[in-house]
């Protein structure tokens, strides 16, 4: 009989990290705790606690492959992803029937696959974008070497639907892509989906494409009032979402969400690992659709439209609060996003703001204390009256 070669049990007799790895742990640990309080130019929600998901930590769980295909490879939660998937086909307007989609490491990845499937679909269109697209969907475009035009944006940031119909009048020849917002990245604007359609029925264009970029606001329409035309029941074709934005997460993750149809044109099936092929990346993270899965259940549509109300409630104070100082503070409609003039030196080193020419922004998240807001306001003051 062989003899099994004694190897020590990495699980029992783990090596201990040297003192001044753990100290450069610690002083990274109270370096994001002290950035946490200021972070409020971006959209990541910081009110989340995922501990009792901790203990998957200790297994290498991959999603590789198709959800909803299954997969040799059976240390997945892919079940879970599975449910994520039919919450968000409910919140965007499509029946669990013609829906699918998958769990994305961020909004370019779900970015990336809409305009991918497009391309797949119409390999001669070309795709229509404002000029207050997120900067990723120029990358994207030039790595999948589509076709372009940039269109013009008005001044809140919503997309002029008459260049937009003027460029594709001039190129009626070719089936039209258009990548629309909703929540452009500085001002939170939305390109109406029924203004686009209007466009795309005058050129007599039926072949077209209509993708959404839903990064941040995805989960803010489903739960207000008479929102805008924006999702898959006011024509979208797919539609991306992040899910380390409203929803708050750790790790960046979001969802890709499209047309059944759509992706059976690009399916493959992949022997080894015995599931199709229909995501971009091979492996896939298996936590994050954990950590989505425990916070859909865990807040519900009651608990989401708490927390939006809660972050429109922040967003019309700082607004205010703003204004009455002196500071020309704004908002569209329907968005959670302060804009105002780009501040001092002095306010953009302390606070991590989005800023982008001569305006910034402020993100009114859940995450976003009061004292929090009003330490903001208090700052912005004092440098107005120095500049006064």
């Amino acid at each position: 009989m062989t003899t099994r070669p004694a190897f020590p049990d990495p699980v029992t007799d783990s090596a201990v990290l040297d003192e001044q790895s753990t100290a450069r742990l610690d002083a990274l640990y109270e370096r994001l705790t002290s950035l946490r309080k200021v972070s409020i130019g971006y959209p990541c929600n910081h009110r989340f606690d995922f501990a009792p998901l901790y203990r998957f930590m200790e297994f290498a769980v991959n999603n590789l492959g198709d959800p909803f295909s299954g997969s040799n490879f059976r240390m997945n939660t892919h079940d879970f992803e599975r449910e994520v998937i039919m919450t968000f086909a409910r919140l965007t307007g499509i029946g669990s029937e013609d829906c699918w989609g998958y769990v994305t490491n961020g909004g370019t990845e779900g970015n990336m696959y809409g305009l991918y499937l497009a391309r797949e679909i119409y390999p001669d269109g070309i795709v229509y974008f404002s000029e207050d697209t997120h900067y990723s969907v120029s990358k994207i475009l030039r790595l999948q070497h589509t076709r372009n035009i940039m269109i013009r944006s008005g001044h809140t940031g919503e997309m002029d639907y008459r260049d937009l119909e003027e460029s594709i009048r001039i190129h009626r020849d070719v089936p039209p892509i258009v990548f629309a917002n909703a929540g452009t990245t500085m001002t939170g604007a939305i390109d109406r989906l029924d203004r686009i359609r209007e466009v795309l029925e005058r050129q007599c264009t039926p072949n077209a494409y209509i993708h959404v970029d839903a990064a941040f606001s995805g989960m803010i329409l489903p739960f207000v009032d008479d929102p805008p035309p924006w999702h898959f029941g006011d024509g979208a074709d797919s539609i991306s979402i992040s899910g380390h934005k409203m929803i708050g997460s750790p790790l960046p993750c979001g969802v890709a969400m499209v047309r059944k149809t759509h992706m059976e044109r690009i399916s493959r099936s992949v022997e080894y690992v015995g599931a199709l092929d229909t995501t971009i990346s091979g492996s896939r993270n298996a936590i994050t659709p954990l950590m989505l899965w425990y916070a859909l259940r865990l807040h519900g549509d009651d608990g989401f439209r708490d927390l939006v109300g809660e972050s429109f409630q922040k967003a019309a104070y700082a607004e205010k609060a703003l204004n009455e100082i002196g500071v020309k503070a704004w908002r569209n409609p329907y968005s959670v996003t302060v804009v105002f003039p780009r501040p001092p030196k002095a306010i953009m080193d302390k606070w991590v703001l989005a800023g982008s020419g001569d305006i910034a922004h402020l993100i009114a998240l859940p995450g976003v204390s009061w004292d929090t807001l009003e330490e903001f306001i208090d700052d912005m003051q004092r440098e107005t009256e120095k500049t006064a």
